[in-house]
């Protein structure tokens, strides 16, 4: 009997407005980056926040997904919280930002800064 391997989904849709926003983000990045990581850091009253920042050298616990304009990395820590989730970048006349649609989070609080799970 042989084993067949299928590929593993990402842990995080990105959505085209999200790449281009990581590829945007990558063409100015600081010398040394090698891509976009997002982690889900404690803060905020609902517990945990999301926090997209520049990453410098590769975590192997990390999920990396390689998109168009560069890698994006998830935090091998903040996986369990994000799986299932997208991750689109929305800009209005009065802010722009990454907006999660996270079918694990349980509750935010009223600011929308934190999520609990």
């Amino acid at each position: 009997m042989s084993t067949t391997t299928r590929q593993r989904p990402a842990a995080i849709i990105l959505t085209p407005s999200a790449e281009q926003r990581i590829a945007d983000l990558m063409a100015r990045a600081p010398e040394g980056s090698i891509g976009v990581k997002l982690s889900t850091p404690r803060r905020g009253c609902s517990g945990l926040a999301y926090s997209v920042d520049y990453v410098t050298e590769a975590d192997p616990f990390d999920e990396k997904i390689a998109t168009p304009g560069g890698d994006f990395y998830v935090d091998g820590g903040s996986v369990l919280y994000l799986i299932g989730s997208t991750m689109d970048w929305v800009e209005d006349d009065f802010s722009a930002g990454f907006v999660f649609q996270n079918p694990n989070a349980k509750g935010a609080c009223g600011c929308g800064e934190s999520f609990t799970v």
